[in-house]
């Protein structure tokens, strides 16, 4: 069994409310399906068709980069084979026989969208095409997307295709952005790589907006006649770091400038509580939270927001989870602190932070 206490009020953003001041901003996509997510929260601030399944095309190598850079050595030589230099479309124009590092393959997937080396970097990790593709379908069930289906690794769709989501897809992106190497590849404009036999290859992004546009990070773009147009991108601006995913977009880099402009406008990621020791007076207890909670937030939202926390009766366990009106959508673990060590100085208690908030107010509007 489990009690609940709240704990602050909305009055606790009081102070919030009179020093931020945003005007609302319309916004209309021209893509069919469109997500703008919060990557570090999850929260999705944009949603167009966002869980309608369709062919993704070559944004499906975001998830082939991931899986390569987490299950294979980056500096060995992968042998390019006769099968992947007849892959159809975008292409690195690799040869037969020739040994280049799996690194460097994984630039030029994510900045030519090279399906023979696609294929290459499925062939090297897993022995096959078949088993990388099954290490792609678990890494979607291990992020909890049960609307994406991989077939190949290159997001082709002649044969077999690859389906997925907008917002599967701003998921996908969001935890591949969670790896530092993914993160400088895929912010990358130019990239020179050389063959084990001195052969020199130079690409460039083919996603226009990386390095030409503040704010904006990296991204991927993707098209077949089955799909059509289907791009991501990636921004952050001071705290904030969007992912937009578009599919069958005809207009997608405006949609997706438009879609970065509104978060960056319309939201901030705002810390509500830091990390340390509180006190909770209905409990009786001092709490420890090990990590600060932060949220992307809308100025008229903030009214709407509470904490709450659970006692769970069975496991003795505490959580605090951030509640938007009668939502749950952020839980933190906390742990019981030791009074006879804690200096209540360094912590506070809810009347504590409210009485601090009134005065703060007084003496600026004084």
């Amino acid at each position: 069994m489990k009690k609940s206490f709240f704990l602050f009020i909305s009055i606790l953003f009081f102070l919030l409310t009179i020093t931020i001041t945003k005007g609302q901003t319309e916004i209309t996509v021209d893509s069919q399906c469109a997500v703008l997510l919060e990557r570090q929260s999850g929260r999705v601030l944009y949603e167009k068709n966002g869980h309608e399944q369709r062919p993704i095309a070559s944004i499906s190598k975001i998830m082939t980069a991931i899986i390569a850079i987490e299950n294979e050595y980056l500096d060995e030589y992968v042998t390019i084979s006769k099968e992947a230099t007849k892959q159809i479309g975008s292409s690195l124009y690799l040869k037969e026989g020739e040994k280049i590092k799996l690194r460097d393959l994984i630039y030029g997937l994510m900045l030519r969208s090279g399906n023979d080396a696609a294929y290459a970097i499925a062939e090297h990790v897993s022995g096959n095409i078949d088993d990388f593709v099954y290490l792609m379908n678990e890494k979607a069930k291990e992020l909890g997307l049960h609307n994406t289906v991989f077939e190949n690794p290159s997001g082709l769709d002649e044969v077999n295709k690859n389906i997925s989501t907008a917002y599967d897809f701003a998921v996908i992106t969001g935890y591949a952005m969670d790896n530092p190497l993914f993160r400088v590849i895929n912010n990358t404009s130019r990239h020179r790589a050389e063959t084990l036999s001195g052969k020199i290859y130079l690409w460039t992004n083919k996603h226009k907006l990386i390095n030409r546009y503040d704010h904006i990070i990296g991204g991927k773009t993707g098209f077949t006649k089955l799909a059509k147009r289907t791009l991501v991108t990636v921004g952050k601006k001071n705290n904030l770091e969007l992912v937009v995913v578009t599919l069958n977009g005809g207009n997608d880099w405006n949609d997706h400038l438009n879609l970065l402009n509104y978060g960056f406008k319309e939201y901030e990621y705002l810390t509500l509580l830091d990390n340390g020791i509180f006190e909770v007076k209905e409990l009786e207890r001092i709490f420890y939270l090990d990590d600060k909670i932060a949220y992307p937030i809308k100025d008229e939202e903030l009214n709407d927001y509470r904490f709450m926390i659970d006692v769970d009766d069975q496991t003795k366990k505490y959580y605090l989870h951030l509640v938007y009106k009668d939502e749950i959508v952020l839980t933190k673990e906390i742990w019981e602190y030791d009074k006879t060590h804690s200096v209540l100085k360094n912590s506070y208690t809810i009347e504590d932070f409210w009485m601090g908030i009134k005065e703060f107010v007084r003496e600026l509007l004084w």
